[in-house]
C-alpha cells in the first residue's frame, strides 16, 4: 500500500511526463491542438493507474470509477480527435503562437502543457479518493447518486457535441448560431454536461472517509469552464465569427439550463 503522498506524487509524475512528450510532439508537428485530445483519455489513464496502485482499495467501487472515467474520457477524446483531424491549429493556441513569436516552445510548455497536467491532477482528486479506501466495502447511497449525476452530465455532453457537429455539418448553416436543442436552453451544453460529470465523480469520493476534501476536483473543472479556458475564451471571438450571437447571448443562460428569455 503506498503512503498518500506517494501516490499522489506518482500520479502527478506521470501525467506531467505524458504532457511533457505531448509537447515535444506538439513542436515536431506544429500544432499544440493536440493537448485538448488528450484531456479527455489522460483522465483515464489517471484512473487506470490509480486502480492499479490501490489494491486495498474496495473493489466495487474501484471498478465503478475506473469504468465511469474512461468512457467520459474515451468519449471525449475520441469526439475531440475526429473533430480536429485534418484541421489547422485550433484558433486560440494560434493567436498564442502569434502572440509569443521565438518564445513559443518555452511558453507553450509552461503555459499550456505542463499548466494542464497540473490541472487535470488536481481536478482528478475524486477518481484518485474513491479508490484508495477499504471502506464502505459496498456501493451505497451516495454511490449511486454520483452515478446519475455522471449520466445526467454525459448525457449533456454527449448529446450537446453531437446537436452541434450535425448543425455545422449542414453548409446551410455556416454563417448561423446554434440555438437548437440543447444549445435553446444553454450557450454550452456540453461543459454544463463536463462538469455535471465530476461533480458526479465527486459525489462517489465522498462516500468513502476523507473523500470530502476532493470537492477541489469538480471547483477547479467548474471555474476552469465558466471563467477561464472554457467560456470565455470560446466567446471572445465568436461575436465576430458568428453574426447574431450577442442576441444569442442575451436570451442564453451561459451555463446553467434554463428557458430561454423573451426577445427584447
Amino acid at each position: 500500500m503506498l503512503t498518500l503522498l506517494t501516490h499522489y506524487t506518482t500520479t502527478l509524475a506521470v501525467t506531467a511526463g505524458i504532457f511533457l512528450v505531448l509537447w515535444i510532439v506538439s513542436l515536431r508537428i506544429r500544432n499544440a491542438s493536440i493537448v485538448d485530445i488528450w484531456w479527455g483519455p489522460g483522465f483515464a489513464l489517471i484512473a487506470l493507474l490509480t486502480f492499479a496502485l490501490t489494491p486495498e482499495g474496495a473493489l466495487s467501487r474501484r471498478q465503478l470509477v475506473l469504468i465511469l472515467t474512461t468512457i467520459w474520457g474515451l468519449r471525449l477524446g475520441t469526439h475531440l480527435l475526429v473533430r480536429n483531424t485534418g484541421r489547422e491549429e485550433d484558433f486560440r493556441y494560434a493567436a498564442m503562437r502569434r502572440a509569443w513569436g521565438h518564445g513559443f516552445a518555452t511558453k507553450s510548455l509552461t503555459r499550456v502543457f505542463l499548466l494542464q497536467a497540473v490541472l487535470m491532477w488536481l481536478v482528478s482528486f475524486p477518481v484518485q479518493a474513491a479508490m484508495r479506501s477499504a471502506t464502505p466495502a459496498t456501493l451505497g447511497f451516495l454511490d449511486y447518486a454520483g452515478i446519475l449525476v455522471w449520466a445526467f452530465g454525459l448525457f449533456f455532453e454527449s448529446v450537446g457535441d453531437l446537436q452541434l457537429a450535425r448543425f455545422k455539418a449542414d453548409p446551410a448553416n455556416a454563417d448561423r448560431v446554434m440555438d437548437r436543442g440543447l444549445w435553446r436552453f444553454t450557450r454550452h451544453p456540453n461543459y454544463f454536461g463536463d462538469a455535471c460529470v465530476w461533480w458526479g465523480l465527486w459525489l462517489i469520493a465522498v462516500s468513502v472517509p476523507g473523500g470530502f476534501w476532493s470537492i477541489v476536483g469538480p471547483i477547479a473543472m467548474t471555474v476552469l469552464l465558466t471563467n477561464v479556458s472554457g467560456v470565455p475564451m470560446l466567446e471572445r471571438t465568436i461575436g465576430e465569427r458568428r453574426p447574431g450571437y450577442d442576441e444569442y447571448a442575451r436570451r442564453t443562460s451561459a451555463f446553467l439550463p434554463r428557458p430561454p428569455r423573451a426577445a427584447a
